[in-house]
């Protein structure tokens, strides 16, 4: 089993726990906003022991929210098959969001990954949008357009042999 870091050290402070956990990044917690998100020092949607959920603050559709894990995660290219329990509860935790809110339609909604070098945070993001109809026009290559790299939904994560969670 792997041994994770308290959140406190999720950045690790010695080479050799930076070296051993290449799922980290390698600046420091202050310098990680997700971070600070998830450890309270922002408002926030929904939060558990696990996963943090709060509204994107560049909204692509009236309802976009981010869902990040409480442990420093790089990035959706740093998932295994063992993530996958992580993953589906960030997916749920989303859903459970967007259902907070009055949407009750499950099939007009975006969820998935920007994975490297489209991140603007290296911190493992889920992104939760709904309705996805209404997404905005200057943001649909972001979140639309399917074989793209923009955005992995959590099937193409599958396919690849990462993560087996089904979208």
């Amino acid at each position: 089993m792997e041994q994770i870091m308290p959140f406190s050290r999720c950045c690790g402070t010695t080479e050799e726990e930076q070296s051993s956990r290449s799922r980290s990044s390698s600046s420091s917690m202050d310098d990680c906003i997700f971070c600070l998100i998830s450890n309270g020092e922002d408002e926030y949607t929904e939060l558990n022991d696990d996963m943090v959920c709060f509204r994107d603050i560049y909204p692509a559709a009236p309802h976009h929210f981010l869902v990040i894990p409480r442990k420093h995660i790089k990035s959706c290219s740093s998932l295994t098959k063992k993530d996958a329990p992580l993953v589906q509860q960030m997916a749920d935790m989303g859903r459970a969001a967007l259902q907070d809110q009055g949407i009750t339609d499950m099939q007009d909604i975006r969820i998935g990954f920007h994975q490297p070098p489209y991140i603007s945070v290296d911190h493992l993001h889920l992104h939760v949008l709904a309705p996805a109809s209404r997404i905005d026009d200057d943001m649909l290559y972001k979140f639309i357009r399917r074989n793209t790299y923009h955005l992995v939904k959590i099937s193409q994560r599958s396919s690849r042999g990462c993560v087996a969670v089904v979208y």
